[in-house]
């Protein structure tokens, strides 16, 4: 199934993302919780089969991260850039 496999793809890469922030403040420590808290969620709804749930949960995780380099509360590495709008 295309969306099972999209969401693998997200899941699968935003996990790596995740293990190479870099957060500067507490602001962005929470921000950076909250995208942690949309991924575990995401992870859970695709292990039970809720794709729609679990898609919309790893776009909003992605949605957390991508504000965060915007506003330049956190660093990742320059490898995951293009992952982003930045």
């Amino acid at each position: 199934m295309e969306l099972e496999h999209t969401i693998r793809k997200e899941i699968e890469k935003m996990e790596k993302v995740l293990k190479n922030v870099k957060i500067k403040n507490s602001v962005a420590m929470e921000v950076y919780n909250l995208a942690l808290s949309y991924f575990t969620d995401s992870k859970h709804f695709f292990e039970n089969g809720d794709l729609i749930r679990a898609f919309e949960a790893i776009i909003i995780s992605w949605a957390y991260i991508d504000s965060c380099l915007h506003f330049d509360f956190i660093e990742i590495p320059e490898e995951f850039r293009n992952f982003f709008t930045t």
